[in-house]
């Protein structure tokens, strides 16, 4: 936290959820609107201190979350029980504090995270659906489901992820755990759920890319670990659009003293 703000008495955490849409994603940036200058936004005024927020983590341009977590040190003495009336009547419609309470002096939102889950989320229908654009992947195209779960097994467990991230952040390896990929069926929807101990940048809709084109027949499931081991992102299928993505669900470790559930 700059400016000293560490020093403040009281360490806050919160869970919020928002519509990405009309965000150029979570992190401040000179020339957008993002999540984050709307939030910190929103706490001046609540609270009427400057604050800097530390978000779990970066989202894209129009990507969702309906489980993300900020922290912030503050002097403000409302009961954290109290602080999501207060701001959210500063928010806009399309971001919501969910709960907040007391966290840990050592609690940080990115490093106590010890996994996360993404969603991606695809509308299947003959004809769109123009309250679905903003928040699904459309795709009118039949799916061969056991073929995407074949190749979701292989991506599963310890593996160099070079091959599935877009190359825009920097990072001290790319090597990550997922621990799941489930493909849950709906009505008019599938819902592909990635749980891993981080993500690389564009990683989850890598993930979802690579799976559509095995359904797809441009690549063979058991093709994927030789994808894999090559770290050649040019072997994998494309990044799929941001509007299908939800960070969805959160874990975090005992040092988060008083860290709020949904």
């Amino acid at each position: 936290m700059p400016n000293g703000q560490e020093n403040r008495q009281f360490h806050i955490a919160m869970r919020l959820s928002f519509d990405g849409t009309r965000y150029h994603g979570w992190q401040r940036q000179k020339n957008a609107v993002t999540v984050q200058e709307t939030v910190e936004t929103a706490l001046f005024r609540a609270l009427g201190e400057e604050i800097t927020v530390q978000g779990c983590g970066r989202t894209d341009a129009g990507v969702h979350a309906l489980d993300y977590c900020a922290d912030f040190f503050t002097d403000c003495r409302i009961p954290p029980e109290r602080l999501p009336f207060a701001v959210n009547a500063e928010l806009p419609p399309d971001i919501a504090v969910k709960s907040a309470g007391y966290a840990a002096p050592d609690f940080n939102s990115v490093l106590s995270c010890v996994k996360k889950e993404y969603k991606y989320r695809i509308f299947l229908a003959k004809l769109r659906d123009p309250f679905e654009t903003s928040r699904s992947l459309f795709y009118p195209y039949p799916l061969r489901l056991p073929q995407m779960r074949e190749a979701a097994r292989w991506i599963c467990g310890t593996h160099d992820f070079a091959a599935l991230r877009s190359v825009g952040t920097e990072t001290k390896t790319t090597i990550r755990t997922v621990h799941w990929i489930e493909l849950d069926e709906y009505e008019s929807s599938l819902e592909i759920r990635v749980c891993a101990n981080g993500f690389l940048y564009n990683m989850a809709r890598a993930i979802a890319g690579t799976l559509l084109y095995v359904s797809e027949g441009k690549l063979a499931p058991e093709e994927l670990p030789a994808i894999l081991e090559s770290e050649d992102r040019r072997r994998a299928g494309p990044t799929a659009p941001p509007q299908g993505l939800y960070m969805n669900r959160l874990w975090y470790g005992d040092e988060a003293s008083g860290m709020p559930e949904i």
